[in-house]
């Protein structure tokens, strides 16, 4: 996301709420989960982030536009549900990653991006390159437990307020962590350089799942390792027709 199209975001994801929400309302759709993110929470704020801190302050000003839209939808639900008493919702995952991935240099996520560069570097015998210096935490979640967890939402959570859906802070891993374990995952031999010369981005960015674990105490995540395996395993499998 780019600082210069911050309107453009806006515009379009504040049109495609309203359409969404609107025609779900019109249609007599009973039950709406919405997708927020992260990036819409405060620039300035604490660590970890809850659920209940998401308008507390400005969010970043490199995706002003975005992040604010994204707000918008929990406003909207809650006037649904205060006008009409519709209960739509919205769930807040971390970074997500998985099969059928955006696995995009430019504009695919952290994850999906590296597992990218990493299977050329190894079938172009070249080394990885991993931008910034890889401190960076992040939490990660697979896409599989974000679907089962979204099913679960769509006909069990009943809030209306927004639930984070993420590993807990015990599992937030630095990027290079993440980058040992694709490359592992690959069986990558070459050289890996990281290139301090680039941005790190934000270092920390933790959320709380504690909302979640109270209503599942008992849901089991996918091993990180696990599901980084089968990730790479489908992007080789599939690269011709992958998203990138």
């Amino acid at each position: 996301m780019s600082v210069t199209k911050n309107l453009n975001f806006m515009r379009k994801n504040l049109t495609l709420n309203d359409n969404v929400l609107q025609t779900a309302h019109e249609f007599d759709v009973v039950k709406v989960i919405s997708c927020l993110s992260t990036c819409s929470f405060p620039a300035e704020t604490t660590y970890p982030i809850d659920e209940t801190m998401i308008h507390n302050g400005p969010p970043p000003e490199s995706n002003s536009g975005y992040a604010y839209a994204k707000r918008m939808i929990d406003v909207h639900n809650r006037a649904c549900f205060q006008q009409y008493g519709r209960r739509y919702t919205s769930v807040i995952p971390t970074n997500i990653y998985g099969p059928h991935d955006n696995f995009s240099f430019e504009n695919g996520h952290v994850l999906p991006a590296l597992i990218h560069k990493a299977y050329k570097a190894k079938r172009d015998g070249t080394a990885l390159e991993v931008w910034g210096s890889g401190r960076g935490l992040r939490q990660f979640i697979y896409s599989v437990d974000l679907a089962r967890l979204c099913v679960w939402a769509l006909r069990e959570y009943d809030e209306i307020e927004p639930i984070i859906l993420t590993v807990g802070e015990e599992d937030e891993i630095s990027i290079k962590t993440a980058v040992d374990v694709i490359v592992e995952a690959f069986g990558f031999t070459g050289p890996v350089i990281y290139d301090t010369s680039k941005p790190d981005g934000q270092l920390k960015k933790t959320a709380n799942n504690a909302k979640l674990r109270r209503y599942l105490p008992n849901f089991t995540f996918t091993p990180f390792h696990i599901a980084v395996k089968e990730t790479c395993d489908w992007l080789a499998a599939n690269y011709d027709i992958a998203r990138k």
